[in-house]
Formats: C-alpha cells, sequence, structure tokens
C-alpha cells in the first residue's frame, strides 16, 4: 500500500468515527425527545398501554433525527420524500416489532421504561446502518454542506 493510499484510508476512517460520532450524539438528543415524550404520556396523561405512549414518542424522536442526520451526519443531498419513504420503510417493519416485542415484555412484567430503553438501543443501532447502507448509501458526503467542507 502506498502512503497515499495509507492517508486515504486513515482519512476514510477518521471520518467515518466522526459519523458515528455525530449519529450517536444526535440520536441521544431524539433519545431525550422520545423519553421526555414518552414520560408525558406514559406518566402524566397515564395512556392505559405501553404502545400508546411508545408509538408518539417515536413520531417525534424519528422526525428530529432524520432532520439532522440527513443534514449534519451523512450530509446528503438525496431526495427528501425519497430518503423520508426509505427510513417510512424501516420504521413499517420496526414499529410493529417493537410494538408487539414491547407489549409483550411489559405484559410479563418486564418494567415499561426497561422495555423502552430496550427498543431504543435496537433502533438506534439498527437504524445507523439502515441509513448508511440503504437510505444514503450513494448519497453520503453530497450536500452543500459536504461540498464546503472540501474547499
Amino acid at each position: 500500500m502506498s502512503q497515499h493510499q495509507g492517508e486515504n484510508a486513515s482519512e476514510n476512517r477518521k471520518r467515518e468515527w466522526l459519523r458515528m460520532l455525530k449519529f450517536t450524539l444526535f440520536s441521544a438528543s431524539a433519545g431525550i425527545i422520545q423519553v421526555a415524550s414518552f414520560a408525558l404520556f406514559h406518566d402524566v396523561f397515564h395512556f392505559p398501554s405501553y404502545w400508546m405512549s411508545y408509538l408518539p414518542s417515536l413520531v417525534l424522536s424519528v422526525l428530529w433525527n432524520f432532520t439532522f442526520n440527513r443534514r449534519y451526519t451523512f450530509r446528503s443531498d438525496a431526495d427528501i420524500t425519497r430518503s423520508m419513504l426509505l427510513v417510512g420503510v424501516y420504521y413499517a417493519v420496526f414499529t410493529p416489532l417493537t410494538s408487539f416485542l414491547g407489549q409483550f415484555l411489559s405484559g410479563i412484567g418486564v418494567h415499561d421504561w426497561l422495555v423502552e430503553g430496550i427498543n431504543m438501543l435496537l433502533n438506534f443501532v439498527t437504524e445507523f446502518f439502515y441509513q448508511k447502507l440503504v437510505v444514503y448509501r450513494k448519497t453520503i458526503d453530497t450536500n452543500a454542506l459536504a461540498q464546503r467542507g472540501r474547499q
């Protein structure tokens, strides 16, 4: 491997670690939104079942997370409608699975807040790879922000 190739590989690793850090931080902020809204629905309004608190809190966090990760983490100029539809496909699978899992675990006595944490961790890990490998696969670092960074 030439020195130039080694520098490119090193730069790529650094860029990907930074991307993962950004995703983590934006996901943490979305997690705060999800936890706060879940607390509001579950502990203040006393929605009658786990999923009735989980679903609206998940939607709020998804909208937040999508907006910031598209612009700053993946720095993509991909069509927003297509990107949101692809994220919608992810959540069309993820949401029912975690809603049923959450309702099941809650029903057998697992504390709702532990279930919420499990679902949030599953979401964090699987969504990063889905967005990187599916949603923004061919458009990572293509928006104006990324272009300015190259100059």
